[in-house]
């Protein structure tokens, strides 16, 4: 995993979650892993395809994605109904569309799908042969943890029209 793709995720983080839900996020360690990211109460889903292609997690708990979509939406969440799901999810995608957008500005066209939004803990996915860099993000309304697993396509600057889709993740739900 080219580190060169943190950057513009980790900008569009801090300048979504500011804009959106007036929070202040700190970044904590990076590492980088090469096992199956097994999901936190929360996850939204991306996947890139174009000039950079791979998968994108964000993962939190569900007391921090209710907090985060109480302060988009101004108003208090309780529970991870339908509104709290469609937020989180938005929230994903947001992130995901400016840091393409980003990423476009440095010569990486890219593509974003629309966001998945797994809730429960505890279900491993595999990027197959494609490490992780991971991106604890800190702050008041708790931990969100970017995921990165991208890598650079091998038909750079081929139109995205022509490139396959990348495979589908694993999903194993944990016994």
């Amino acid at each position: 995993m080219n580190v060169k793709y943190l950057i513009p995720f980790v900008e569009a983080a801090y300048e979504v979650l500011q804009a959106e839900a007036n929070v202040q996020m700190q970044r904590g360690q990076l590492a980088l892993d090469k096992g199956a990211y097994i999901t936190d109460e929360i996850t939204v889903i991306l996947s890139l395809v174009g000039d950079v292609l791979g998968m994108v997690f964000y993962s939190m708990s569900e007391e921090t994605a209710l907090k985060i979509v109480s302060g988009v939406l101004g108003e208090e969440l309780k529970e991870m109904d339908a509104l709290a799901q469609s937020g989180v999810a938005e929230l994903g995608n947001v992130i995901t569309g400016r840091a393409s957008v980003k990423l476009s500005h440095t010569g990486f066209e890219s593509t974003i799908s629309p966001p998945t939004l797994m809730i429960g803990k505890g279900a491993l996915i595999s990027t197959l042969d494609i490490p992780r860099l991971v991106v604890p993000l800190k702050g008041d309304p708790g931990e969100l943890t970017i995921h990165l697993a991208l890598v650079e396509s091998p038909n750079k600057g081929v139109s995205s029209a022509k490139l396959a889709v990348p495979s589908a993740p694993i999903i194993k739900l944990k016994d």
